[in-house]
Formats: C-alpha cells, sequence, structure tokens
C-alpha cells in the first residue's frame, strides 16, 4: 500500500521560513518523479514544484527563488523548503508521485497524493 504522509507546516510571519517533508512507503521511491501541490481556501489545487528521479527541477514563477525541493532517496522522503514566505502563500501543501518520468506539472499525472499539511502565513 503507497502512503505519502507531509509534515513540517504550521503558522509563519511572512517573510519567514519553513520546511515540509513528504515520507514515502510502499513504493521505490528514487524512481519516481515527486511534486508539490497548494490549495488555498476556494481555489483550486496548483503545482509548485517538481524533482525527477534524476534531481531536475521545476518551478512555478509564483515560488521560484524563493522554494527548494529535494529529495532523499536513503529516506523515501522529498523535502520542500520555503523561505520569503508571503501571505499569498497559505494554503495546504500536498506532496504527490507519479509513474510517469520526466518533469510533471498536471495534477491528472500524479498517480498518488498525500493528505496534505497546512501552511498558514501571517502578514
Amino acid at each position: 500500500q503507497v502512503q505519502l504522509v507531509e509534515s513540517g507546516g504550521g503558522l509563519v510571519q511572512a517573510g519567514g521560513s519553513l520546511r515540509l517533508s513528504c515520507a514515502t512507503s510502499g513504493l521505490t521511491f528514487s524512481r519516481y518523479t515527486t511534486g508539490w501541490f497548494r490549495q488555498a481556501p476556494g481555489k483550486e489545487r496548483e503545482f509548485v514544484t517538481c524533482i525527477t528521479s534524476g534531481g531536475s527541477t521545476y518551478y512555478a514563477d509564483s515560488v521560484k527563488g524563493r522554494f527548494t525541493i529535494s529529495r532523499d532517496n536513503a529516506k523515501n522522503t522529498v523535502y520542500l523548503q520555503m523561505n520569503s514566505l508571503k501571505s499569498e502563500d497559505t494554503a495546504v501543501y500536498h506532496c504527490a508521485v507519479t509513474t510517469r518520468g520526466g518533469l510533471r506539472l498536471r495534477l491528472p499525472d500524479y498517480n498518488y497524493w498525500g493528505q496534505g499539511t497546512q501552511v498558514t502565513v501571517s502578514s
């Protein structure tokens, strides 16, 4: 059974930082592209960033230069370092894994999803 469990969310002031983690189990994590998505209240879930098995990354323009995705295949975990947080970053953050290769930005491309972790940025 595949499981993705996010952690590290919380309340932070604008300009602050948070580091999210997503621990996976039940799949060969090192083989697959992993992504982070977010969903703000009243809005659709949107792409944030992804990282391939080879370490290539892609970021949404809204987070480029502030967020960094990384992975530790030995720990089956993907991370999202978020710096210079803004109030508009407030959302539930979900990690996801796709068995399709390469950089994947579309929600339907992802097979497995975590339940999410809340990030709230106060201004």
